[in-house]
């Protein structure tokens, strides 16, 4: 009896190809983006191990690399891109992981805060068209339960005028990018 391989498509690496057009199966696994990750000592799943387990185009290897805390704690500062032979660019494939991951109710229960970070951050982004520093605190604190957490380091803050009390509003200039990906980024 004759039984077809599953379609690429039906796993994560259909999904990170068709939104990215990355193709996690040029990856050798040589290990340069895993040797030279400043994050990789502090993850659960180093990222040449990431791409290995997205080749595989299993259900359980996707869920296990979305469950990972790895997705979370990678910086998207690019040396795994530099590093890499093939050119795989690891940042756009951890984007699409930590999105997949939300979507999927997936998160590693270790990057709350990560993920309270982000929410707040583009929220803020999202209202003001711009970062406004204390609306973001403030919503990243009551997202967390951190209240007090740094609470020194306000009155030098505002003294120094790096916090305002009052958003500045450019809302139009970055409304278009939200539209753009469904008002999910």
């Amino acid at each position: 009896m004759l039984h077809s391989e599953p379609h690429e498509d039906s796993f994560l690496a259909g999904t990170i190809r068709q939104k990215t057009g990355v193709s996690v199966q040029r990856c050798y696994q040589c290990g340069k983006c895993s040797a030279g990750c400043p994050a990789a000592s502090e993850m659960d799943i180093a990222p040449s191990v990431v791409l290995r387990h997205l080749q595989l185009q299993s259900s359980e290897a996707d869920k296990h690399v979305l469950g990972s805390y790895s997705i979370w704690l990678c910086l998207t500062c690019h040396t795994c891109i530099a590093r890499c032979p093939m050119e795989v660019d690891l940042p756009k494939v951890m984007d699409v992981l930590r999105a997949e991951s939300l979507k999927h109710k997936l998160v590693h229960p270790k990057a709350k805060d990560i993920v309270s970070f982000h929410r707040s951050f583009l929220g803020t982004i999202r209202r003001f068209g711009r970062l406004w520093e204390m609306g973001f605190v403030a919503d990243y604190k009551l997202r967390t339960g951190h209240l007090m957490q740094d609470i020194a380091v306000a009155p030098v803050m505002f003294e120094k005028g790096k916090l305002s009390l009052i958003p500045q509003f450019r809302k139009k200039l970055v409304s278009r990018i939200f539209a753009a990906r469904g008002g999910n980024i």
